[in-house]
């Protein structure tokens, strides 16, 4: 079995592609853990530019629900933990993090690409939180931040899918690219964020970005923790697949 992150340095600028096509990227522990430790270490090994993408169409399409009915409401809060803690390493991380969003970017990929200090839609991407129709809040406080309280508030109760260009008028994406200009977009964050070191990076994020860190963690606890949280995602994904086979009907 292939490992589902590959971590790829070039100087001081590490690229970290999630590696599961197969399964539009989506965040199974295996991957999750993975992040975690990947983004730990390049707090620590003097990357500047850290860029985060996925192999095959999809940037991430959010939560594996992959054996789904035998895990245990416990099982699955400790999941949702684990990501919410890769979403904070992430955006606490003391160098330029960049997101290429690319096909579906959706639930906790889209968390992932929120993080990022430069999100790059790429053309034909698009972004959607679903977590709030299953009773979740995973990284609404990052989100709010990007978009605004209300925008945020409106796109979490409506769950309206986001185009490329629409993600851009809204603040979640900092830019709208082709793929054919990803890798010019990259050599340029890359020569822009050699301006200054990681700690100075790290004291910037620190002090520009909200004070109470475990915010999100707390709602995302208080959420999750309602009983019948299994549930509560089994009755979306039945709901979701049927609006899709209405669609292809």
């Amino acid at each position: 079995m292939s490992a589902p992150l590959r971590v790829v340095r070039d100087g001081d600028v590490v690229r970290l592609m999630l590696d599961r096509p197969d399964k539009g990227n989506a965040l199974a522990p295996d991957l999750v853990e993975a992040l975690i430790a990947a983004i730990s270490a390049a707090a620590h090994d003097g990357t500047r530019l850290l860029v985060i993408a996925g192999a095959g169409k999809h940037l991430c399409t959010g939560f594996d629900l992959g054996g789904l009915e035998s895990l245990s409401d416990g099982d699955l809060l400790l999941r949702m933990v684990r990501i919410e803690t890769l979403l904070q390493a992430l955006y606490d991380a003391p160098c330029v993090t960049v997101a290429i969003g690319t096909g579906r970017v959706t639930g906790a990929g889209a968390d992932i690409f929120t993080a990022c200090d430069r999100r790059l839609a790429v053309d034909g991407s698009a972004y959607t939180f679903p977590g709030a129709g299953f009773g979740i809040l995973l990284g609404t406080g990052r989100l709010a931040a990007r978009v605004g309280a209300d925008a945020a508030r409106d796109i979490l109760r409506s769950g309206q899918v986001l185009s490329a260009d629409a993600a851009v008028r809204a603040g979640l994406a900092t830019e709208a690219v082709s793929s054919a200009d990803v890798e010019t977009r990259i050599a340029i964050h890359a020569e822009s964020a050699r301006r200054l070191d990681g700690e100075t990076v790290g004291a910037i994020h620190a002090v520009t970005r909200r004070a109470a860190a475990d915010t999100d963690l707390a709602a995302l606890v208080r959420s999750a923790s309602r009983p019948g949280l299994k549930d509560r995602i089994l009755a979306y994904r039945a709901r979701t697949l049927g609006e899709r086979q209405k669609g292809t009907a």
